[in-house]
C-alpha cells in the first residue's frame, strides 16, 4: 500500500495479523439478547473462483499529513535510443525475472513463482506506460548517454523492488482484510482500514473533474483474497438495501474436515482452510462503518491503487472517460469508475495490474521533488556514481511508503526498508550483470 504523492494522501504501512491456528473451537455464539437483532445479512456469493491471494504486511500509523499535489508529470520521449536496448535486456532476462524476482511466500515460507504477476504482463504494462504514457507523461527508460539504458533499468529496478514488497511476495492483487478490530475482521473493512475511508479520497479541487462519482448501487466481490489459515474472505461492497449491516469474519471457525463421513470442506472461497462469516449482528470497522455501500474503492494492482480519485485518474487518462471526451485512450471501452475490479480480474488485459502501478510511478515518483531531493536527478547520480550504497533506494522507499524521501516525516519509519533495499539489489543483480 503506497502513499500517492500526486494523488490523495494515504498511509501505507499496515499490520497483517496472521492468526495462529487454534484447536477446533466451538461455533461462535451470538451476542446477548440485549443486543438488537437486525436483519441478517447473507454473505457474498461464492462466485469468485480465482485463486485467493495474501495481503502485504503493514505497521500501524497515523494518516500522513495532506501534501500539495505535485506538478503535472514531465513527459519523456516515448521512443528514445535506450528503449530497444532496455527491452532486449528484459526479454533476455525473462526466465530469471519469473523464477528469481516474481516470487511469493507460501504458508510454509517457501518462495515459489507468482501466478498473479508474470513477466509478460509486466512487459506489456511497461510498453503501454512508456510508449503511450498517460497525460503526456511516460515511464522513463533513460537518456541518450552511454549509460542511458542503465538509468532506465535502475528506474525499473526501483519500481520492482517496491512492488515485490507491496504485493508480489503475497501473490496479491486485491487488498486483503487485515485490520483486526476487537479481535475480529469486520466485513466493512472494504470501506477502509486503519481508520481510513476510501470513498472520501477525493482529488484536489483543480482535479475534481477526474474523480469517480459515487454509485450507491455498485456491487463488487474482490477477485482475490488471502489464503493463509483462517484468512478472511474477499472484500465486497453493495447497497444498504442488500446489506443493511455486515458482521465479521471469525478466523477461528473450523470447517475443513475431510476425514468425516461424509467429508466436510470450507466453502466460502477457493482454497479456504478455516474461518467463516458471522452476520448475526453488526460489527464496526475502525472508522465506525457497519455497511458496505459506496465501499468499492479498496486497493488493487501491484502498488495498490486506492480511492475514487486514483481510479478516476486512470479512467480520465487511460479509460472510457478519455474516449468519451475525445482524447486518446489506451482502453476506450474500460470504465475504471464503473468497474475498478477490472484491474484484478481482466483476462483480456492482464497488464492492467501493472499499468495501475506504473501510472502511480510516473505521477508520484518521477515527478517527486521535495526538500532538495529530485527523483530523476538522484536516479542519474546513482547510476553515474557506480550504483553504490542504499541511500537512493532508501529515499525512494520513503516516498513510496511514507510520502517523503527522508522519513519519518510525521508518519513513522519506512515499513520494511531493509527488505526493499535487498529487493533492489536483487533486481539489479538480475538486470545488470
Amino acid at each position: 500500500f503506497t502513499y500517492w504523492n500526486n494523488f490523495s494522501p494515504r498511509p501505507t504501512s499496515r499490520p497483517t495479523p496472521r492468526p495462529t491456528p487454534r484447536p477446533t473451537p466451538k461455533p461462535v455464539t451470538p451476542p446477548p439478547t440485549s443486543k438488537p437483532t437486525p436483519k441478517r445479512v447473507t454473505p457474498p456469493p461464492t462466485l469468485f473462483t480465482r485463486r485467493p491471494t495474501p495481503r502485504p504486511t503493514r505497521n500501524s500509523v497515523s494518516p500522513p499529513p495532506t501534501r500539495k499535489p505535485t506538478s503535472k508529470p514531465v513527459a519523456s520521449p516515448p521512443t528514445s535510443p535506450p528503449t530497444s536496448q532496455v527491452y532486449d535486456i528484459l526479454d533476455q532476462k525473462e526466465k530469471r525475472i519469473n523464477s528469481e524476482l516474481f516470487l511469493y511466500a507460501t504458508g510454509t515460507g517457501t518462495l515459489i513463482p507468482s501466478e498473479v504477476y508474470r513477466y509478460r504482463g509486466f512487459k506489456d504494462g511497461l510498453e503501454v506506460m512508456h510508449e503511450d504514457g498517460a497525460g503526456g507523461s511516460h515511464f522513463y527508460l533513460g537518456d541518450n548517454s552511454d549509460i542511458g539504458y542503465k538509468i532506465g533499468l535502475v528506474n525499473i529496478a526501483a519500481f520492482l523492488a517496491q512492488s515485490m514488497k507491496e504485493t508480489i511476495k503475497y501473490d496479491a492483487c486485491d487488498e486483503n482484510s487485515w485490520d483486526l478490530v476487537n479481535n475480529q475482521y469486520p466485513l466493512s473493512n472494504a470501506c477502509g482500514q486503519l481508520g481510513q475511508s476510501y470513498q472520501d479520497y477525493q482529488c484536489p479541487d483543480h482535479e475534481r473533474h477526474m474523480e469517480c462519482e459515487l454509485d450507491p448501487s455498485m456491487e463488487i466481490v474482490a477477485a482475490t483474497n488471502a489464503k493463509w489459515y483462517g484468512a478472511p474472505g474477499p472484500l465486497f461492497c453493495g447497497p444498504k438495501s442488500k446489506y443493511e449491516y455486515t458482521g465479521y469474519w471469525d478466523y477461528t471457525i473450523e470447517c475443513n474436515h475431510p476425514w468425516k463421513s461424509p467429508p466436510e470442506y470450507c466453502s466460502d472461497y477457493e482454497g479456504q482452510k478455516a474461518g467463516g462469516y458471522v452476520n448475526s449482528y453488526p460489527v464496526e470497522n475502525s472508522s465506525g462503518r457497519t455497511d458496505v455501500e459506496n465501499c468499492c474503492w479498496w486497493g488493487r494492482g501491484v502498488i495498490q491503487t486506492t480511492g475514487r480519485c486514483n481510479f478516476g485518474k486512470l479512467n480520465y487518462y487511460l479509460g472510457a472517460k478519455a474516449a468519451q471526451e475525445g482524447r486518446p485512450s489506451r482502453y476506450p471501452t474500460i470504465d475504471f469508475c464503473k468497474d475498478p475490479e477490472v484491474i484484478c480480474n481482466s483476462e483480456a488485459n492482464k497488464e492492467l495490474k501493472w499499468v495501475a502501478g506504473l501510472f502511480y510511478w510516473i505521477n508520484s515518483l518521477q515527478t517527486y521533488n521535495g526538500g532538495g531531493w529530485d527523483y530523476i536527478t538522484e536516479l542519474h547520480k546513482f547510476v553515474e556514481g557506480g550504483m553504490v550504497g542504499d541511500s537512493f533506494i532508501n529515499a525512494v522507499s520513503g516516498v513510496v511508503n511514507r510520502g517523503c524521501h527522508n522519513p519519518p516525516c510525521g508518519t513513522g519509519p519506512v515499513d520494511g526498508a531493509q527488505e526493499r533495499a535487498a529487493n533492489f539489489r536483487k533486481v539489479l543483480s538480475v538486470l545488470i550483470d
